[in-house]
């Protein structure tokens, strides 16, 4: 089974740039998005051979999940259910047989940390919900985690310290995310690989491959060995990020 999540940041605009074209090359069984910046009626595009699943923000523009399958979910449920995390379209759950998938688009930190505090009360809630699934069946997260989880996942970690998606604060929630028994896919398979997934879109930071590796797929410990292959595209454009995927055998 071939999973993708891409971080499109704002899938009308990644239209523009060829992700139809992606699509039908890349030819995933599941692909996962996350910054879609868009209600589904806002645009005409169809995805044949795909069901489609969304969460919207209540904002419109602003964040959002969606999760495109061949293979239809026993079920899908939207959201955490606590009020104060489900109105921005961050999370988006969808049942297999074997295992759930989960895509989500974490809060980002902000500049100067403004929402430092929020995104450490999403985190705890986020891990306690990814528990209560895993103690029913193995579980896929995938996303936008904005968190670079160690100074190989950044070009420039010294600098960055303590700035948004490399705090101490952040990088500890991933290391509880790990504890807690899920593994980080793409580290698991290529321990030493440098490899980035977002780039600012300032200093021809794509250009000079100054990035971050803040895309991921975890997967419950117990199914880490089910993954073929766990990779990182970045020759993909369209958005600030790049897509990631993996294969896994069930």
């Amino acid at each position: 089974m071939k999973l993708y999540s891409w971080n499109v940041n704002g899938l009308r605009a990644c239209m523009n740039k060829g992700f139809a074209d992606f699509l039908a090359q890349a030819d995933p069984d599941v692909i996962c998005l996350q910054e879609t910046k868009m209600q589904r009626e806002q645009a005409s595009f169809d995805f044949p051979g795909y069901e489609e699943y969304w969460n919207s923000a209540e904002k419109k523009g602003y964040s959002g999940t969606a999760i495109f399958t061949k293979q239809q979910p026993i079920n899908v449920t939207y959201d955490l259910g606590i009020e104060e995390h489900d109105k921005e379209g961050r999370v988006i759950t969808a049942e297999f047989a074997d295992f759930y998938l989960v895509t989500v688009y974490t809060p980002n930190s902000q500049r100067e940390l403004a929402r430092l505090d929020y995104r450490m009360e999403w985190e705890k809630v986020f891990l306690a919900y990814l528990k209560k699934l895993d103690a029913v069946k193995p579980v896929i997260v995938c996303g936008d985690l904005n968190v670079a989880a160690e100074e190989i996942d950044l070009k420039n970690p010294k600098t960055n310290r303590m700035n948004a998606g490399f705090t101490d604060q952040e990088r500890e929630k991933f290391r509880e995310l790990k504890a807690a028994g899920f593994v980080d896919t793409f580290r698991y398979l290529h321990p030493e690989e440098v490899k980035y997934s977002w780039w600012s879109y300032m200093f021809k930071a794509r250009e000079k491959n100054a990035g971050w590796r803040i895309d991921y797929f975890v997967v419950s410990e117990r199914i880490k060995d089910k993954v073929k292959a766990a990779e990182i595209h970045n020759d993909v454009f369209g958005s600030d990020h790049c897509p990631v995927s993996i294969e896994i055998e069930f």
